[in-house]
């Protein structure tokens, strides 16, 4: 997955700035992105403020190490199982 190239800050000033009744098609060409990323960004950001934004990435960052420590259990789990299940 590509990498986002902005930040918390600016995808909120682009939002704010669109509220204030600039044009998604000047923001995005201030931006040098596509509306559809405007978009998104409308559909996932609206209503956060900074700091709601950086506790929802903290949220988000923890949630991706446990689903990784959970696949990383699973795994070996399986692993003792079919080891186990073999006679000697």
């Amino acid at each position: 997955m590509k990498k986002n190239n902005f930040t918390e800050s600016q995808i909120l000033k682009a939002l704010k700035e669109n509220q204030q009744g600039m044009s998604v098609s000047a923001i995005s060409r201030d931006l040098g992105i596509d509306k559809s990323t405007f978009y998104y960004w409308k559909k996932k950001h609206s209503g956060m403020e900074q700091h709601q934004l950086s506790c929802l990435k903290e949220l988000e960052e923890e949630n991706r190490k446990l689903n990784q420590m959970y696949a990383d259990v699973s795994l070996d789990v399986t692993m003792l199982k079919d080891i186990l299940s073999k006679k000697f």
